[in-house]
């Protein structure tokens, strides 16, 4: 079981911001001090390029920097050597697309994915379809943006190589059926590529388990540093794929003659000098969060979220675009004031949530809208701040929302 209270002393944040609600979690999460320190002593204590100095500080960075991966391959329950760092989610997706671009997909073959996903795993998609002529077709969705896993099996033909989809969606909090639909894949030779940047954060991934082929998520969104991505890849698919980057470090020789040498993964993705302090900041927010209990964050968020619906459905101003899924962010709009003018007035309420279409600019066609509010928990919130929260949206109207700006 969780201690709330507790936690919540681990993060300096709310010291520093006693009167704000921070439901802004989809986007970014809040740093323990843990972390702090973490990144705090790289730089006052032990500062050093990796994999490049002979002297003491630079060792302990080395083991620091490389020792990360065994966080994170402990938290995914996979091999150290599948784990690379990237600048971010965003950075490992398009790693995916360009690596299965060479040597993986040819002109006419399909990848599989949703209309409710983000634009870090659409955008790197449509880029293969304008330049090597990969097709890009949609598993069919409900309104709420969760799959029929029976029509999603018509959707595979030969011609299908790779199907890439988020285990939970950024703005419904949909949760794909990811064993079934990795083994639906797998079954008909095609990969199964995840984006992992809201699941990972919030609940047990085992990738063994799941069978995954790839996965792409985010230290920022697991109370880690900004600019660090995690890359998950089997090895022997790491081994088959090219590097988006080139330069130091990723290389074991290069000649005069213009012919060079690649290091084994994961080395060979992490071209030039990384986010030493980030990586390690990151690991340190990995082993906080192993710490908590990933099944017990998971337990935790979903009975808040329950009770946050419970609540927000109460209100007659307010529309709930995801009232049937148990998990991620409650998407929302006051049925009068545009999302934008009423995360306005929650901001003056100094309430945090996003506003907008989040990143996910084809999802109207499931949802019938192009813009919500956004609240996104984490295991810290609690139940006063979504009283608050609440009673704040009551008051949502063109009059307030007006008001604000004037």
């Amino acid at each position: 079981m969780i201690d709330v209270q507790a936690i919540r002393k681990d993060f300096p944040f709310f010291e520093a911001n006693p009167d704000l609600v921070y439901f802004d979690n989809g986007a970014t999460t809040l740093k323990p001090q843990c972390v702090i320190d973490a990144v705090t002593s790289f730089y006052t204590r032990h500062t050093s390029n990796v994999h490049r100095g002979d002297y003491a500080i630079a060792a302990e960075n080395d083991r620091l920097y490389d020792g990360a991966r065994s966080s994170f391959a402990k938290l995914l329950n996979c091999s150290p050597k599948e784990i690379v760092f990237t600048h971010n989610a965003t950075a490992s997706m398009n790693q995916i697309a360009y690596g299965l671009s060479h040597g993986f997909l040819k002109r006419g073959d399909v990848i599989l994915t949703t209309e409710a996903e983000h634009a870090s795993n659409l955008l790197p998609w449509f880029r293969l379809k304008e330049d090597y002529g990969i097709e890009v077709r949609y598993l069919p969705m409900d309104a709420q943006a969760n799959l029929d896993l029976k029509a999603a099996e018509a959707c595979f033909t030969p011609e299908v190589k790779a199907v890439a989809a988020a285990l939970v969606t950024n703005v419904l909090g949909s949760i794909l059926p990811v064993k079934e639909l990795a083994a639906m894949a797998h079954k008909h030779g095609a990969l199964f590529i995840a984006d992992g940047a809201q699941a990972v954060p919030h609940m047990k991934i085992d990738v063994q388990d799941l069978d995954i082929d790839f996965l792409a998520f985010s230290a920022h969104k697991m109370c880690g540093p900004d600019g660090v991505g995690i890359l998950y890849g089997k090895y022997d698919l790491l081994e088959r794929m090219e590097p988006v980057f080139m330069g130091g470090d990723m290389n074991a020789r290069f000649q005069k003659s213009c012919t060079y040498e690649l290091k084994h993964a994961p080395t060979k993705f992490e071209a030039g000098t990384p986010n030493i302090e980030g990586v390690i900041g990151a690991a340190a927010a990995c082993d906080y969060l192993m710490q908590i209990g990933l099944d017990e964050i998971h337990a935790y968020e979903k009975e808040l979220r329950a009770y946050f619906l419970e609540k927000l459905s109460a209100l007659e101003n307010i529309v709930i675009y995801n009232p049937d899924n148990e998990y991620g962010p409650l998407a929302f709009n006051d049925k009068e004031v545009f999302s934008q003018d009423a995360a306005g007035y929650l901001a003056a309420k100094n309430i945090a949530v996003r506003s907008g279409n989040h990143c996910a600019k084809i999802l109207h066609e499931i949802i019938g809208t192009d813009s919500t509010i956004r609240a996104s928990l984490y295991f810290y919130n609690t139940r006063e701040e979504v009283d608050r929260c609440v009673q704040a949206c009551s008051e949502i109207s063109l009059e307030n929302a007006v008001g604000i700006f004037f």
